[in-house]
């Protein structure tokens, strides 16, 4: 049991500190290189750790498979993909550089649970998962109809937003906000067909 991320009703496995913290160490070098992320210290670095995992206290799924849109320096995807090893997740990044540096992740880290797509979701083979999730990509509405091939009624969408959330989700029925700070996290379920 990780001491340094804990969360109401959820374990990380022995490793997910470690391995997150083999992943600060690589994000800084790479980032100083290739500039893949605002987050320019070990401090920030933490916070998004941790604003990845926090809505995991409220999914209260054992998720299969999970597809994350616009993956750029790992968050959430890497970080949710070592707190849950029996999730497989997809990502789909279609930026040359941050795709590399997921890649080099991937390798190094040996996360055997995640693929990565260095292309747009659009653009990828439609199939129905479990959970997406999506962080700073765009507006929500444009998220749902890029899923489209990706989700059905059992799909639960996890989008990580800012303060116009509550904006973004006012036509949408079955969508709940959960807050941190100034973050807003959008979770839709029992879409089907679109919106």
């Amino acid at each position: 049991m990780t001491q340094k991320y804990k969360l109401i009703n959820f374990s990380f496995p022995n490793f997910f500190e470690q391995s997150v913290e083999d992943f600060t160490k690589m994000l800084l070098l790479y980032n100083k290189t290739h500039n893949i992320t605002g987050s320019k210290n070990a401090t920030d670095i933490q916070e998004n750790i941790y604003d990845s995992v926090y809505p995991l206290q409220f999914l209260n799924n054992e998720f299969k498979n999970a597809t994350d849109i616009g993956s750029g320096a790992g968050f959430p995807a890497v970080v949710l993909a070592l707190a849950m090893p029996y999730c497989h997740f997809t990502l789909y990044e279609p930026i040359a550089k941050k795709s590399a540096f997921l890649h080099l992740i991937k390798s190094e880290l040996d996360i055997s649970n995640i693929d990565i797509k260095t292309s747009r979701i659009e653009k990828g083979k439609p199939k129905i998962v479990d959970l997406i999730t999506s962080r700073a990509v765009c507006g929500t509405d444009l998220l749902i109809k890029l899923s489209k091939g990706f989700y059905d009624k059992n799909t639960i969408m996890l989008f990580y937003k800012g303060q116009k959330a509550n904006e973004e989700i006012a036509n949408l029925k079955n969508a709940q906000i959960f807050t941190r700070g100034l973050r807003r996290y959008i979770l839709i379920k029992g879409l089907n067909g679109g919106i």
